[in-house]
């Protein structure tokens, strides 16, 4: 087994019994000195970070230290759900010194303007990112990167501590911050798995017309009637899904000629006008490109995850998983992540639920809802 990788998980109710724990798990696994920690606390010790991100530092000596409060966090095959947990993932990757990056969004006229990132010329690899969601703009950063960086790839996840800006916590080395956003850009060999939880269903179509975030027609004719014949072709299994809610498959790698699980970006129907004939999702559409409509429940997220996870090698895993999902969805606990952990066989795992997951479709990072984002080290 490799000592390269570690992982401490403790739901110990004390924080300082919980950060002693881990940390000397950890200390007492890892070969060398350790190059990367990420640190995932439950709101539960919230008050208690930049005192549990201290005794990291001092144990460990990691080159960087990354760290967030979340609803609940990952440890090896566990999900620490509803109850004080604490879980430390530390590694030794080669290649060059990861880069650690703390970015701030100031408004900028009518929008925001990321600052804090490297020069273009030096994005490139991957990009672990902790995001607060309510004082930093994910998307916008993500869609930034796409046209001026398209080397690098982002993975990570959002702050899910908190209902409110100014409560969620990041660290970054020995600072704790309340808003805007802390990485680490390393070009260690990794790769990763994007489980959206979804299936297609019906028939693939051309967006003939489109407005913003509205879908006009599919298909020459008007969107809301290819979604009544969705529902009349539908079997009676297929009607009660479409009765939890409806989403839209947008491909993302146009030259395939065929689409399968993985290359769709899901985003949520959101809105039907009757009248205009238009379907409404959760994201700019193109006319051109092609929807498929999809369903979502526990049966096919459980299956879209194991499916995606069964060819995977690797020493070790990040694991960045919706606080939609856990019991919440497929009532039994440590669902992802058994599946991520066995899966690798066994070996460290450790993450959190989030407000909102980011990684890679295609050759684009996105940020996700509902999704299994899992960043694998080889």
């Amino acid at each position: 087994m490799s000592r390269r990788f570690a992982v401490g998980v403790s739901e110990h109710p004390e924080a300082v019994e919980a950060i002693a724990e881990v940390a000397g798990h950890v200390e007492g696994t890892l070969a060398a000195t350790p190059t990367l920690a990420v640190l995932f606390v439950s709101g539960h010790h919230a008050t208690e970070v930049s005192s549990m991100a201290e005794t990291a530092r001092a144990l460990l000596a990691p080159e960087v230290l990354l760290g967030v409060t979340a609803a609940s966090v990952v440890g090896d095959g566990r999900e620490i759900e509803d109850r004080p947990g604490v879980s430390l993932w530390a590694a030794t990757l080669p290649g060059s010194p990861p880069r650690a990056v703390r970015l701030e969004a100031e408004q900028s006229g009518s929008g925001f303007e990321v600052v804090g990132l490297p020069a273009p010329e030096e994005l490139s690899g991957t990009m672990l990112l902790l995001a607060d969601p309510f004082t930093f703009p994910v998307d916008a950063l993500l869609g930034s990167l796409a046209d001026g960086s398209p080397g690098l790839r982002v993975v990570g996840g959002l702050a899910s501590a908190a209902g409110g800006a100014g409560v969620n916590q990041l660290v970054l080395d020995d600072q704790v911050h309340r808003s805007g956003a802390v990485g680490v850009i390393f070009d260690a060999e990794a790769t990763t798995v994007v489980s959206q939880g979804c299936r297609p269903i019906g028939s693939p179509f051309i967006i003939t017309r489109a407005e913003h975030n509205r879908v006009v027609e599919l298909g020459g004719r008007p969107a809301t009637e290819r979604v009544d014949d969705l529902v009349a072709q539908a079997t009676d299994d297929e009607r009660e899904l479409l009765g939890r809610g409806l989403h839209a498959g947008l491909v993302i790698d146009e030259g395939k000629l065929e689409f399968t699980r993985g290359d769709f970006l899901i985003r949520g129907v959101t809105g039907f006008d009757r009248e205009s004939g238009t379907v409404t999702i959760g994201d700019r559409v193109e006319i051109g490109s092609t929807l498929q409509f999809h369903v979502r429940d526990a049966a096919t997220a459980d299956e879209d995850l194991r499916l995606l996870m069964a060819d995977e090698a690797a020493e070790s895993a990040l694991l960045f998983t919706c606080n939609g999902r856990g019991r919440h969805l497929f009532d039994v606990p440590d669902h992802d992540a058994a599946i991520v952990h066995d899966g690798i066989g066994a070996r460290p795992v450790a993450g959190m639920f989030c407000a909102g997951e980011i990684g890679p479709i295609g050759a684009r990072s996105f940020l996700h809802g509902f999704t299994a984002s899992v960043l694998l080290f080889r």
